[in-house]
């Protein structure tokens, strides 16, 4: 099964699955979206636009990833979409990004006009202390109930999803049933790349799972098998792709020429609705309003979005194989935002699992030269 051509968020795939959507309904996704619906939402989207034009025509993101221009082809479709109009989407991981918008309502000096990021207790956070512009987007009643902010201040844009990537020559015929006690097998020793788990949360939600079904020992035998630990999502699934490793224990993205992705059958994985907001104090909220519901709408959904991973829209059905999220029983998509909600047992958690795995070495993955400083997009 192949869920991307390319690493998703990194905050993940950043790559999103729910045993049973949370508060939504388990029934199947309709198949395609109608007509009528995508034409109204146009309209509504060319209504936008022009006052995006008469704003400036430019918005600055804040997204979520782990390498530069992770999400350029999100933004190439968005000013193909809307000529005339900048998008300036800056990645970095979302634990530091965050740490920069705080900074800025600090410094009364705000970058950022939204932000899409994994890191879901900031928007709970950001709502309460009123930095949050209160905006439903385009297509917002179809979105999945799990996937947005019943008030209207945050939306979630894609479901991502980590889970492991196995070499196809050790696949079993059905990959579904790979579980992660398989890691452990003598044919793993040496060939197994991981990213961090306490560098990354959604990483070490993947890890509290197993180890919530197979107790530390599962930990303690995976370390035992001598894996190679780096920063960031995509350089774990890019190395059981290109054939280096056999193995990663939590990643996302095309594992093509050599690999697989598991949406296992048993263990469970790691999903989350990715968040979006608007900074109520945003210098170009005209703009932020047009990227934001282009992003949320039918079409964008259907072809941006679900070219590799779920879409959050009810009417948006999955491509590539997959099923929709509803049908997978073994994640739950609120599950992680509840875990990241709870700072001080993830700090706890994640101390203990850096006994095993060794503190974390090496550059930001998506700032390598380190030239984002605090409010990069500053013009």
């Amino acid at each position: 099964m192949q869920i991307s051509r390319r690493t998703v968020l990194g905050a993940g795939v950043a790559g999103g699955l729910a045993a049973g959507l949370g508060a939504v309904s388990t029934a199947t996704a309709s198949t395609m979206t109608t007509t009528t619906t995508q034409a109204s939402e146009q309209e509504q989207l060319q209504a936008l636009y022009r006052q995006a034009k008469a704003e400036g025509g430019k918005v600055i993101v804040y997204m979520g990833g782990d390498a530069p221009g992770q999400w350029d082809f999100i933004g190439q479709a968005f000013t193909a979409q809307y000529p005339g109009i900048e998008a300036d989407l800056i990645v970095d991981l979302s634990k530091y990004h965050d740490a920069r918008i705080d900074n800025q309502f600090a410094t009364r000096d705000l970058v950022a006009d939204m932000a899409i990021l994994q890191t879901a207790q900031d928007f709970d956070r950001w709502k309460d202390a009123g930095e949050l512009l209160r905006y439903k987007p385009v297509g917002w009643d179809a979105v999945f109930s799990n996937a947005k902010d019943s008030d209207g201040y945050w939306t979630g844009v894609f479901y991502a999803a980590f889970s492991p990537i196995i070499s196809s020559s050790l696949a079993p015929a059905d990959p579904t049933t790979f579980r992660a006690t398989d890691l452990l097998k003598p044919e793993f020793k040496d060939k197994i790349i991981a990213t961090y788990p306490n560098d990354d949360d959604a990483v070490l939600f993947q890890y509290k799972l197993n180890i919530e079904h197979y107790g530390w020992k599962w930990l303690e035998g995976l370390v035992a098998q001598n894996p190679t630990f780096l920063r960031g999502v995509p350089g774990s699934g890019a190395g059981v792709a290109n054939g280096k490793y056999l193995a990663t224990p939590a990643a996302a993205g095309d594992p093509r020429p050599n690999g697989t992705v598991v949406l296992p059958r048993y263990d469970r994985f790691v999903s989350w609705a990715q968040h979006a907001a608007i900074f109520r104090q945003a210098a170009h909220p005209a703009t932020a309003k047009l990227f934001l519901s282009w992003l949320t709408s039918a079409a964008a959904q259907a072809s941006v979005i679900g070219s590799w991973t779920w879409s959050t829209r009810s009417d948006v059905a999955p491509h590539n194989g997959l099923k929709p999220l509803a049908e997978y029983q073994t994640t739950d998509a609120a599950a992680f935002p509840t875990f990241m909600r709870d700072r001080a047992a993830v700090e706890r958690f994640r101390s203990q699992v850096e006994l095993y795995v060794g503190r974390v070495i090496g550059s930001d993955p998506a700032d390598p030269n380190e030239t984002l400083g605090r409010t990069p997009g500053h013009s």
